[in-house]
């Protein structure tokens, strides 16, 4: 039987959440709420599957079991809390927390209540990551020695129609952005052990040109260019930039390089391909076809995962440690510039399994 969601947050995100779930087997979305009614009553009348209510109506239903927290950063914390509080698994939209403090004490309230956190990017769960892994597990770059990942563009404020919240504290392009190349790479090699970085400020207004806010003014009050350097536990060195102030560039997006080869990885912002792979045997790069599925938009599948994990007890993928590591090594960032140290990484968590091969589309188990 699938488990029974909520989602609180019905703002650009949620709607890919609502389609994909009529795709999943494991969970349906029965309830959505948000601090704007009107949002969830028209989420709710676009998809035709849920019920508009308050958010206190939808934490107090019995008959659901995962709250799937789409709210703004500085919500994420709040919500999740008071899910757990009310006896739900919740899985929240990236980051985890604002600060390491709160992802702390999120995790801790979920093992008191023994209840499942999950947080979002779930793309390394689709067949652009997930090949990834396989060929890097298969050994055709052999060990790991070093991995790049460059996300760079000119902010939110040209497309996006509620900007703000990017360049407000708990924004910038690393706690945005960053969980997608974190998470890929931490998913791929394991946990990081300790950072070194710088973060600057290019500009301290954004002038908003997207509808409906066509001229607002936005303060900018965090970094938005980060450069970083990750010591793997494993061995492995990676070098890291992610920046809402550069307008163009030719940079990859992400590759792992081994001793062995080099394999160009997928934008982990989405769930599909390409792969490609050089190895020292064959001397030139090639495609790798996608040995998995889900490598459309597959959002999601995270959710799908968690709950069909809790009715088998197995472990989730998309998981909070996972999560609250990922979140450690972004704020280190800030850390290591500000105080000119290298930052050790007190949390850990392992690399989630990786998916069994032949899975059909909407399914996690085999």
């Amino acid at each position: 039987m699938a488990a029974r969601a909520g989602v609180i947050g019905c703002g650009n995100i949620s709607g890919i959440y609502f389609e994909n779930s009529k795709r999943f087997q494991a969970f349906d979305i029965v309830a959505c709420a948000d601090r704007v009614h009107e949002r969830a009553r028209a989420m709710a009348e676009r998809h035709g599957q849920a019920r508009a209510v308050t958010v206190d109506d939808l934490l107090a239903d019995p008959a659901i079991a995962i709250v799937i927290n789409l709210t703004t950063p500085e919500a994420h914390g709040e919500i999740a809390a008071a899910a757990l509080d009310a006896g739900k698994a919740i899985y929240n939209e990236k980051p985890l927390a604002l600060t390491v403090e709160d992802g702390e004490r999120l995790l801790d309230l979920a093992r008191r209540a023994d209840r499942r956190v999950g947080c979002a990017p779930d793309t390394f769960l689709g067949g652009g990551l997930q090949t990834c892994r396989k060929v890097i597990d298969s050994g055709w770059i052999g060990e790991p020695v070093s991995a790049t990942a460059f996300m760079q563009c000119h902010g939110h404020e040209h497309w996006h129609p509620d900007p703000e919240f990017y360049y407000a504290e708990g924004g910038g392009p690393m706690l945005d952005m960053g969980p997608y190349y974190l998470t890929a790479l931490v998913s791929l090699l394991g946990p990081v052990a300790r950072v070194s970085g710088a973060t600057r400020k290019a500009f301290s207004e954004r002038v908003v040109t997207s509808e409906p806010k066509r001229g607002a003014v936005i303060p900018v009050e965090t970094p938005t260019h980060y450069a970083g350097v990750m010591e793997f536990a494993n061995g492995a060195v990676g070098t890291i930039i992610t920046s809402f102030d550069v307008w163009a560039h030719n940079l990859p997006r992400l590759e792992i390089h081994g001793t062995e080869g080099s394999l160009s990885l997928p934008d982990p912002n989405t769930f599909g391909g390409p792969v490609r792979v050089w190895r020292r045997d064959h001397g030139a790069w090639e495609d790798v076809p996608l040995a998995f599925g889900h490598a459309d938009n597959s959002r999601g599948i995270g959710v799908a995962d968690m709950a069909a994990a809790m009715r088998s007890g197995r472990p989730h993928r998309a998981n909070g440690e996972m999560a609250l590591h990922v979140l450690e090594v972004m704020r280190a960032f800030e850390i290591a510039s500000s105080e000119g140290v290298c930052a050790a990484i007190k949390t850990a968590c392992g690399a989630p399994a990786p998916f069994p091969p032949g899975l059909q589309d909407g399914e996690t188990d085999a």
